[in-house]
């Protein structure tokens, strides 16, 4: 249930099923869903021991908690663990986002009406911008700004003390953030994709709060086609809830929830159409590459950003596609999960046999 992070894709990806991204339909069905402790939260088991433990220490000391930098890809649950952290520390939570900030002037305003204790989670803190960033040391190392008045020689600095607070960060790229600023940060976290094991849970818990009866059959095959993602899976669980409701009892079993996602277009793996649809080409149009990533997008009839930021990353991390210096391979897995036979050059798990002989 840790999946409410948010972050900007290509258009393209927003009607996609798999997509990690909240739709406005997930912000509303998340609120609902979303643990509010560190007990009820599941998965990453890591950080949540290291969290637990800061947070403890910081609660008997009576002080506020270390500032949390938490990393990872959408979904995971960055968000959700934000407002656990107010909530064990029993503290108010205030939420923003980096793009929301684009003058320093829009950060003052709002750390110096911080309460003390209070939690500021900052969503896609490395979109924000550089003068709002170096106000941020500041007042991340001191609890003080220099709010600038008036303008040229005139002009004035009038320190501006900030009561204790906990900034809470989150961001998809940390290699983004510049290293003065990361540093600053006194508990530093990299969310990790989910096991199927650990998604299993999450699809159970979600279905008991959603007044939904699925069996461990049925939850196992909506885990496995979750690409790792908790938002993924809740987002599937309720497509698959509509579908029993509709065309079976109910019920959610493995067959039930297997011809619920066939209809959806997401087969055994989590790829969905687009998905297919570049392997396909890259697969049936260029002998499994390697192809130029332009070529492949319009062979896709998509765009090539769309084609680079929504699909490649995880057919990569799945392995059924590589980035070369020539361009893009498909794998031996690839050709298995479609069904082909690869032909002799293709062989290589990179296509360097094909480049270059055995």
């Amino acid at each position: 249930m840790n999946w409410d992070d948010e972050t900007t894709t290509p258009a393209a990806a927003d009607a996609r099923l798999v997509a990690p991204a909240a739709d406005g339909e997930d912000s509303a069905v998340e609120a609902a869903l979303r643990p509010k402790s560190l007990d009820e939260f599941v998965g990453q088991e890591r950080v949540r021991q290291q969290l637990d433990l800061v947070l403890r220490a910081a609660r008997q000391r009576g002080a506020t908690a270390d500032h949390v930098l938490l990393s990872g890809a959408p979904g995971l649950g960055k968000t959700t663990l934000s407002m656990i952290i107010a909530s064990e520390m029993n503290a108010p939570i205030r939420i923003t986002s980096g793009p929301a900030i684009q003058h320093a002037g829009d950060l003052a305003a709002i750390l110096s009406s911080l309460q003390e204790g209070e939690v500021l989670f900052l969503d896609e803190i490395h979109r924000m911008s550089r003068p709002a960033e170096e106000m941020l040391y500041m007042a991340m190392e001191d609890f003080r700004v220099d709010v600038i008045v008036g303008k040229g020689p005139g002009a004035t600095a009038i320190p501006l003390e900030l009561p204790p607070f906990t900034l809470v960060g989150a961001t998809t790229r940390a290699g983004l953030l510049p290293p003065p600023l990361r540093d600053r940060f006194g508990f530093t976290a990299h969310m990790e994709f989910y096991e199927p094991a650990e998604l299993e849970r999450v699809v159970h818990r979600s279905a008991q709060l959603l007044d939904v009866v699925i069996d461990a059959d049925g939850a196992a095959e909506i885990a496995g086609r979750s690409r790792g993602t908790p938002r993924i899976a809740n987002r599937l669980l309720r497509r698959v809830r509509d579908y029993a409701q509709v065309e079976a009892d109910g019920r959610i079993g493995r067959e039930v929830a297997a011809a619920a996602l066939q209809v959806y277009e997401v087969d055994t793996r989590g790829l969905d159409r687009l998905d297919r649809a570049v392997l396909q080409a890259l697969l049936k149009l260029f002998g499994g590459g390697p192809v130029g990533l332009s070529t492949l997008a319009v062979a896709v009839g998509e765009e090539r950003e769309t084609v680079e930021e929504v699909a490649e990353p995880f057919l990569v991390r799945e392995g059924l596609l590589a980035r070369t210096p020539r361009g893009r391979v498909a794998t031996p897995a690839a050709w298995a999960h479609l069904g082909l036979t690869p032909p002799q050059q293709a062989q290589g798990a990179s296509g360097q046999q094909g480049l270059f002989g055995t």
